[in-house]
């Protein structure tokens, strides 16, 4: 996802009435910032390393998912999207698990790698009994 578009989204959410499916100010305290900074997710300055393994691989799963969306059955398409989302979900734990400090969230981070990792098995099987 290119800057610009990541600093459209941050104001479309805070612009948006809340529900509960969205953000909590503490996750867009930054937002906007990251694009006149020239970091990802750091207010001011370069991302660090912790940052930059957070955000790595996300435009890869964004592009892949997009990709996989325009399969002509809608849910070999759901699936194919499916995956890189998951794995994208997977990397993002993998950062905590490198970099973060709090208990629960590692622990957290460990369960989403488990369950992501059966359900990507689970859906590239599906796929496999598909007609091509």
């Amino acid at each position: 996802m290119t800057r610009s578009l990541i600093v459209f989204a941050a104001a479309l959410l805070l612009a948006a009435p809340a529900t509960a499916a969205e953000l909590p100010p503490i996750c867009l305290v930054n937002a906007g910032m990251a694009d006149m900074a020239g970091g990802g997710g750091m207010a001011m300055g370069s991302p660090d390393q912790a940052h930059q393994d957070l955000m790595a691989g996300m435009d890869a799963m964004n592009k892949d998912m997009n990709a996989g969306a325009t399969a002509t059955d809608l849910d070999v398409a759901f699936i194919c999207s499916m995956i890189p989302h998951h794995q994208g979900a997977i990397d993002m734990a993998k950062a905590e698990l490198a970099h973060g400090d709090d208990p629960w969230a590692k622990e957290l981070a460990e369960n989403i790698i488990a369950a992501q990792e059966k359900e990507i098995a689970e859906m590239l099987d599906w796929l496999g009994k598909q007609p091509k």
